[in-house]
């Protein structure tokens, strides 16, 4: 320490760090005493036990996230830094979190709780159960008295009349609350009258919603068949039950609108559907019609008068055809008849002859000039030929004295080896023939 002279800023200063820089963060749990909550949105406040006091701040942002409105009396936990007011000299603690005794504990069996159950797949959005599109009737858990229950209805009635609400009346604080609304959720699953089941009631303190936080109810939600929807306290809570059931609204309104659809849309789709189905009738009926004058078109022409009057005019039509028919054909004929009969008299059978007559004396003519020479010529080949066989053949040699030796079978024989003696012979001569009969044979010696 030195002899220097502080001043009183200096020395605060001095007092300030010290206390910030050896302290972090501490828990205070204490009482109350002169709240305060000036229009600047701060929280002033003393906290006391019985022995001693300290002054304590909670600036805003942070003293409107309360769950609790703090008063003189409450025994609360404080969770803040100590430091120390300047201008006053005023050792304080400036909070950052208030939470009723107590509540701590709570939290940790709450979380506690929720790992637990969230490890064993409780809040798996696998298992949760589609709400139904249209819901008939809706069963609500809640207190009779409390404001959720109003809500509900409120909503209800202005969304959607039709739907049909059975209250199922419950106790949603306090001890055995829990247990109670466990018994109810299975009787009224287990009855099978709901679409659909709402568990709800309004905000409070984490004690105060500590019946939904049971893991006996917890397990009742997960085992019911009936699609749940919890809306336990306020948009910034959060139960067990919000956490298992099969939907969660942040409050008993929004589940309200949840559950039901909205009637000012759903009339709107409606009148679209009935236009639609007005535009679809119409066309319909178009069409109906027109398929109906087309009936009652075919039926006319089917009608016997109807059939008559047409079979009377295709025969009337039919009559003028054959007649014009008729009369082309009768011109036709009478044209070939003119031109057959020029052809007749041209081809005449006296004309005919004539004309056959004159053609044939001129083809006679005509063969005969050309037929003179030929024949002349062929004359003269034919004589030369004949007097050349004259020449040629064997009767011409055999009338130089030679003849034709045949054997019985008349093979020609040629030689004398071709013979044996007592061999029957024919020798044809020039004016006839003999027949001889071989006695010997005498082959020719072969010339040198």
């Amino acid at each position: 320490m030195t002899d220097s002279v502080l001043t009183p800023t200096q020395l605060n200063a001095l007092a300030r760090d010290l206390l910030e820089g050896s302290f972090a963060l501490i828990r205070v749990e204490g009482e109350l005493s002169g709240v305060a909550r000036p229009a600047s949105g701060h929280l002033y406040f003393t906290l006391k036990d019985r022995n001693a006091q300290v002054r304590c701040a909670l600036f805003r942002p942070k003293s409107q996230w309360l769950k609790f409105r703090p008063a003189d009396g409450d025994q609360v936990i404080v969770r803040g830094r100590v430091t120390l007011y300047e201008p006053r000299g005023d050792f304080q603690l400036v909070a950052e979190h208030i939470e009723p005794a107590g509540e701590g504990a709570l939290r940790r069996a709450f979380e506690e709780l929720k790992q637990r159950l969230d490890a064993e797949g409780l809040f798996d959005a696998a298992r949760r159960r589609p709400l139904p599109r249209w819901i008939g009737r809706l069963g609500v858990l809640s207190s009779p008295g409390g404001a959720a229950i109003h809500d509900v209805l409120t909503v209800l009635r202005r969304r959607f009349p039709l739907i049909e609400v059975e209250l199922l009346p419950v106790p949603v604080q306090g001890t055995g609350a829990a247990a109670q609304i466990a018994a109810m959720l299975g009787r009224a699953d287990g009855s099978g009258r709901y679409d659909a089941l709402l568990l709800t009631r309004g905000g409070g303190s984490l004690e105060d919603l500590m019946a939904f936080n049971d893991e006996a109810l917890a397990r009742a939600i997960a085992a019911c068949v009936t699609p749940v929807v919890a809306a336990i306290g306020h948009e910034i809570d959060t139960s067990i039950a919000e956490l298992v059931a099969d939907q969660r609204a942040p409050t008993p309104s929004a589940a309200a609108e949840t559950l039901t659809p909205d009637r000012i849309e759903l009339l709107a789709r409606l009148d679209s559907q009935q236009q639609r189905l007005q535009r679809l009738l119409a066309t319909l009926l178009r069409t109906q019609a027109q398929r109906l004058d087309h009936l009652h078109l075919r039926l006319h022409q089917q009608a016997p008068g109807a059939r008559l009057a047409r079979g009377r005019e295709r025969l009337t039509t039919l009559a003028q055809r054959l007649t014009r028919q008729q009369r082309h054909r009768l011109v036709l004929l009478a044209s070939r008849h003119g031109a057959l009969g020029q052809r007749l008299s041209h081809q005449a059978p006296a004309r005919t002859l004539e004309r056959l007559r004159t053609r044939q004396q001129r083809a006679g003519e005509r063969l005969h000039a050309t037929m003179q020479p030929r024949l002349r010529e062929t004359s003269q080949r034919l004589d030369a030929l004949l007097r050349a066989l004259r020449l040629l053949g064997p009767m011409a040699t055999l009338g130089r004295g030679y003849a034709i030796l045949r054997d019985d079978h008349g093979r020609l024989v040629s030689q004398v080896g071709q013979t044996r003696p007592g061999m029957r012979l024919t020798a044809t001569l020039a004016d006839g023939a003999l027949g001889l009969e071989v006695s010997a044979s005498e082959p020719r010696p072969a010339r040198p």
